[in-house]
């Protein structure tokens, strides 16, 4: 008899059978994926190099608590994420900041003189409910056109006019010359990878991981007393309301006999190409090798569930399935996936540090 199956064998359902084994919780976890990690899966291609299978993931936090718990199962390489955008013919620092606007308009202005440019610019809007508001009261029409609206276009198949002001909210603008791309206090790589990582947070006795397996196939034969759900919560309640929207991405890898191909780890086309963004792997890694490896990412409709979209109506229909949750005993639904929202990695850490202390005093 096992005291929790947990659906998904990503950081939602990693660090939950961790906690929970740890305090002596015999955990079956399983995934319909023939490895652990989730997204953040990786591993080592035909040429030596580590990619990430389902895009990059660049690991940042502010909370010391995660950070120090992951840190557990893994030593780290100190790495700050760059981006550069091709805008104009240009590749210039995103998010945007002085040298941005320096490099694109020709000038040197100071700090205090850029801010004073943005918000001769900008157009404040009141109230604040789309991205486009948010991104246009802060930097201005021209801009918004230069690096936001053709990004937001591809990456949504929406207008930024048609999406929660929380999509743009999260880019910044800075008035100096910090060109890192975030700006959290831990910024770093796991030094062996994600997948090491993992396979060292479940490598406990009382964690059983079972893989290429359906949970449906599993709940029903398996003795267990609770279920833990990380997976969408639209199926599994067998789409009862309709389907909850998401996005997905198709990633073109590409491995080039040359030692670097791009300045930076990332650089964005919002206003050109069908792909939104072009990342080598060896800026996040470090590794030397006389090749490279980069992977293309192509938005679309169909494929993984990756990104809810976040919009009111969607929002709307998950708060339905969220009250179904509510109201099914013995099952707890958790992550980007499972409760519908956009979340970092460090942020789904949180979420499964906290719910496996309420799980964990409820058995008290």
């Amino acid at each position: 008899m096992y005291d929790y199956i947990i659906v998904g064998c990503g950081f939602a359902g990693a660090v939950l059978a961790e906690r929970l084994a740890s305090a002596g919780k015999k955990i079956l976890i399983l995934d319909k994926r023939n490895h652990v990690g989730g997204n953040a899966y990786d591993f080592y291609n035909e040429d030596g190099i580590l990619v990430h299978l389902y895009g990059p993931h660049i690991f940042h936090t502010n909370s010391k608590e995660v950070f120090n718990y992951l840190s557990n199962f893994t030593q780290w390489r100190l790495y700050e994420h760059r981006v550069l955008g091709s805008v104009d013919g240009q590749l210039v620092p995103i998010p945007i900041n002085r040298t941005t606007i320096n490099k694109l308009y020709g000038k040197n202005l100071s700090s205090d003189e850029i801010a004073e440019f943005l918000a001769e610019r900008s157009e404040k809007r009141v109230p604040v409910l789309t991205s486009e508001d948010v991104v246009i009261g802060t930097v201005g029409k021209e801009l918004y056109e230069k690096f936001f609206r053709g990004y937001t276009k591809k990456q949504w198949d929406l207008d930024p006019s048609e999406l929660d002001a929380s999509v743009t909210a999260r880019v910044p603008t800075r008035i100096n010359a910090d060109d890192r791309y975030f700006t959290d206090t831990f910024q770093a790589m796991p030094l062996h990878g994600y997948t090491e990582m993992f396979k060292k947070m479940l490598n406990h006795k009382n964690i059983h991981v079972l893989l290429n397996a359906d949970y449906r196939d599993v709940v029903s034969v398996i003795p267990h007393k609770k279920l833990i759900y990380t997976g969408p919560i639209d199926v599994y309640f067998d789409y009862r309301f309709g389907k909850l929207p998401y996005r997905s991405i198709n990633f073109e890898f590409q491995t080039l006999n040359q030692e670097r191909y791009q300045d930076v780890g990332t650089v964005n086309y919002p206003m050109s190409q069908l792909y939104t963004r072009i990342t080598e792997f060896k800026h996040l890694t470090g590794q030397k090798s006389d090749k490279t490896t980069l992977v293309y990412e192509y938005p679309t409709a169909e494929g993984d569930p990756y990104y809810p979209i976040p919009r009111k109506e969607n929002q709307a229909l998950y708060m339905q399935y969220k009250k179904l949750a509510d109201e099914t005993e013995n099952v707890y639904f958790t992550g980007r996936l499972g409760t519908y929202k956009y979340y970092n990695m460090d942020q789904v850490v949180a979420q499964s540090l906290i719910l496996s202390k309420k799980l964990l005093s409820e058995n008290d």
